[in-house]
């Protein structure tokens, strides 16, 4: 197997297979370098021609990726910054969805705001059957702002995606199947298995063919998700003008229920 790595993404390539590992300690929240080098990994793998598949998955038993950093959020200070955070994070996830090889989300625990986002960025996902996932930024007193309120619509629909985001709460991965919100749920001690496994037999398909099927279903079920996502980020930042998005943040880092005041 080769493998390569920077500081938080790791890649190993085997059987034309690449297994990109999230390795963020304790729970992979992601940050801007995170993305970054996400995103690097995204475009080296693109480039690379011994590989015809990619398995996103993430290390550690508590989270696949629990959400973004919420360190790095409470230390934004204007709207300016917020809109820079979020269109970081938005590229990124654009890049995985824009790849012309399938990339497969492993999701081996928890995957929370970005996480999901994260997730649904990918072509497929495999999850765990004690996996849980959610839109929970409504109770930091933001929105989701990585795709969450466009991609989640597009897969669940407008309504089911209105509950899971406005009531913040988890759904289990048996219901997210029902939702097809992931493909498959497997114990978890199977799940990366079962993601390679799937990544080996679309290996053994024609690249050229691979590419053009994936251009042909994300052209026909994105619709004009760029115009979305621009409307995601207008209503983030509307939201990072007011007082209620640091209350949110403080009050998680403190360990507290938020006290918002509406503004």
């Amino acid at each position: 197997m080769t493998e390569t790595a920077a500081q938080y993404v790791k890649i190993g390539i085997e059987d034309r297979v690449a297994t990109v590992t999230l390795d963020h300690p304790p729970v992979n929240a992601l940050n801007k370098q995170m993305l970054q080098e996400l995103g690097a990994a995204m475009d080296q793998l693109a480039g690379d021609a011994s590989v015809k598949v990619i398995v996103l998955t993430a290390a550690g038993q508590l989270a696949w990726v629990a959400g973004a950093d919420i360190g790095e959020i409470a230390s934004v200070k204007s709207p300016e910054e917020a809109q820079a955070f979020i269109l970081l994070g938005q590229q990124t996830y654009s890049k995985i969805e824009n790849m012309r090889k399938p990339v497969i989300a492993a999701i081996t625990g928890l995957a929370l705001g970005g996480g999901l986002e994260l997730a649904m960025s990918c072509h497929m996902r495999i999850a765990g059957d004690r996996v849980q996932l959610g839109q929970p930024e409504i109770n930091l007193g933001i929105i989701p702002g990585w795709g969450g309120t466009q991609r989640l619509t597009r897969i669940v629909g407008p309504a089911k995606a209105a509950e899971i985001i406005l009531t913040g709460k988890n759904i289990t991965a048996q219901e997210a199947t029902r939702l097809n919100l992931v493909n498959k749920v497997v114990p978890g001690g199977e799940v990366l298995k079962t993601a390679r496994d799937l990544a080996r037999v679309i290996a053994d398909k024609s690249a050229l063919a691979i590419a053009a099927a994936l251009e042909a279903i994300g052209g026909g079920w994105r619709g004009d998700l760029e115009a979305g996502l621009a409307g995601e980020l207008a209503a983030f930042q509307w939201v990072a003008k007011g007082d209620d998005w640091r209350e949110g943040v403080s009050a998680f880092l403190e360990k507290r229920r938020p006290q918002f005041k509406d503004k």
